[in-house]
């Protein structure tokens, strides 16, 4: 018997288990009731007397040891669980929301996108300019109304009004940085923040984003414009898009024109958003002016060139008919999930 008892603690000292279907077939084998020890314990009877006191001592160390070292492999088998690599240790201990880009962004690289194909570069310059590349090298007259308080954001000290030094008005002024340190062929499309002071309403606000493009080069002419207009259109709001250009005035640019494209609700039969004319303005457009191109260091005899310009929030409107535009800067997070699909 102690022999037996004997044999059974050096096993029961050196039990190893990988998981916990092995420590389950242990506790079976030791500790159940048809297990080594209660058989132990069933032919303790047949046990001399005079042994009785040494063997049931070394029955219950036995038992002992087995329960410790069941429960060591136990709480083994739980931390190796607990580390297995299938598990991110790096996950946060609460459930994180997943994010959305805003509308405008969306638009905004999307527009980026399809002039990128069309091999317009990427330029960016400040929203804190000043007059000279926001106006005057734009071609604006000195007494153009633009120039005055009531349109423009002037930087203001704790002493006077800095005259010349303001919050840009359009993307223009980063055509005519770039005109002033490139020569052609230049073609460029300027993404960005633009400022102007007007009510806030539902149609319009005191802060929007542009994009405005900007090709120079020999020999370009307003048919190169339209067709540029007509590809984006048509790969902005679908091939079946239509575009009409009507005559209008830009300082920085000679002739000018606004681009309408055919309502994308209606297909241009009618509706309420196209006020039932079937057409909806989305740009403004032109040929460079060479006084523009003049000033910025160009000859104008031997280049010219065509310039746009449109509103993203004018854009994301048309593309998903948001009907308030102090929507995109509320910050409503019940508004921004609505374009969790578009990303």
């Amino acid at each position: 018997m102690l022999e037996k008892i004997a044999q059974l603690l050096e096993e029961v000292n050196g039990l190893t288990a990988q998981n916990e279907e092995q420590l389950e077939a242990l506790r079976l084998k030791y500790l159940s009731k048809k297990g080594e020890i209660n058989n132990l314990m069933a032919d303790f009877r047949n046990v001399p007397a005079e042994q009785k006191k040494e063997v049931g001592m070394k029955i219950n160390e036995l038992k002992q040891t087995a329960f410790a070292k069941i429960n060591e492999l136990k709480e083994q088998c739980e931390s190796k669980e607990s580390t297995d690599e299938s598990i991110d240790l790096t996950r946060t201990a609460y459930p994180v929301n997943l994010g959305s880009r805003h509308p405008l962004t969306i638009v905004k690289n999307e527009i980026i996108n399809i002039f990128g194909r069309m091999g317009f570069s990427l330029a960016e310059g400040p929203e804190v300019e000043d007059d000279l590349h926001v106006f005057t090298k734009l071609n604006f007259a000195a007494d153009h109304p633009a120039r005055d308080m009531q349109d423009t954001f002037f930087v203001e000290t704790n002493e006077d009004v800095i005259k010349n030094i303001i919050l840009r008005t359009h993307t223009s002024s980063v055509q005519a940085r770039v005109m002033e340190k490139t020569q052609p062929p230049i073609r460029v499309i300027c993404p960005g923040r633009v400022y102007r002071n007007e009510a806030i309403s539902a149609r319009a606000h005191c802060f929007f984003h542009q994009i405005e493009g900007l090709y120079i080069d020999k020999n370009v002419s307003f048919t190169d414009l339209k067709q540029v207009l007509l590809t984006f259109a048509r790969e902005m709001f679908g091939n079946d898009t239509k575009i009409r250009l009507r005559p209008s005035y830009f300082p920085f640019t000679e002739p000018s024109a606004e681009m309408d494209i055919s309502c994308n609700i209606c297909g241009g039969k009618g509706c309420g958003f196209c006020k039932h004319t079937g057409w909806v303005e989305i740009l403004g457009c032109g040929m460079v002016d060479p006084n523009v191109l003049e000033a910025c260091g160009i000859d104008s005899k031997e280049y010219t060139g065509y310039a746009f310009g449109l509103g993203v929030e004018r854009i994301t409107n048309l593309k998903y008919q948001v009907s308030d535009l102090r929507m995109f800067s509320e910050n409503d997070v019940r508004f921004l999930e609505e374009f969790t699909a578009a990303n």
